[in-house]
């Protein structure tokens, strides 16, 4: 039985806008060093520069890998709830049914892609976003759609899941920020008091 590991992290902490900061710079190289002890088979990566330059980083330091984009991975909204908590109502605020069901086809062609089992022993990285992250989350835990919301993630914070034939996936690991120092560690979240 092979099975799909699916190390999946955030790109590094951005400027309003989309480039890399110096501490998301150093998130993603402690993050890339963490990476290099795994046996890594590929680097996907979404479109937008905070990914792309994530990605960039943890290719130099997996000599070797291949590092390819992967439209699946943009950073999207992947699901609009029929009432949304009142805390979210300002996210989906003019959010038409057009917008939304593209939104619904680019989560669903995210987990098709990526959310599965592979024929032969696999260890891939996914340089993504927050509710990309959430979403796979909520995938692989058989959550109903709406749940993705509150599941958030730091920047360059792993979470790892394993999908097997003809199993049920296993969380291995959901925003993980032990690479990091305190100091670079919950960027990406809003000021509130950390564990």
């Amino acid at each position: 039985m092979a099975t799909r590991r699916l190390y999946v992290v955030r790109h590094g902490a951005a400027d309003a806008f989309g480039a890399l900061t110096d501490v998301g710079q150093r998130q993603t190289e402690l993050l890339a060093e963490r990476l290099a002890r795994l046996p890594i088979g590929a680097v996907w990566h979404s479109p937008l520069p905070r990914a792309v330059r994530s990605a960039q980083l943890i290719g130099e330091r997996l000599r070797g890998v291949p590092v390819q984009e992967a439209p699946e991975l943009i950073d999207h909204i992947p699901h609009v709830p029929e009432k949304p908590p009142a805390a979210w109502a300002g996210v989906f605020d003019g959010y038409d049914p057009a917008e939304a069901a593209k939104g619904e086809r680019l989560a669903d062609a995210l987990t098709d892609r990526f959310a599965r089992d592979a024929e032969v022993e696999t260890h891939e990285v996914l340089v993504t976003h927050a509710y990309q992250v959430a979403w796979l989350l909520r995938h692989a835990l058989e959550a109903p759609r709406e749940r993705w919301l509150g599941l958030s993630c730091g920047n360059a914070a792993v979470t790892a899941i394993e999908y097997y034939t003809g199993a049920a996936p296993s969380l291995l690991l959901y925003n993980d920020m032990s690479h990091l120092p305190a100091e670079l560690r919950w960027t990406g979240f809003g000021p509130s008091v950390r564990p």
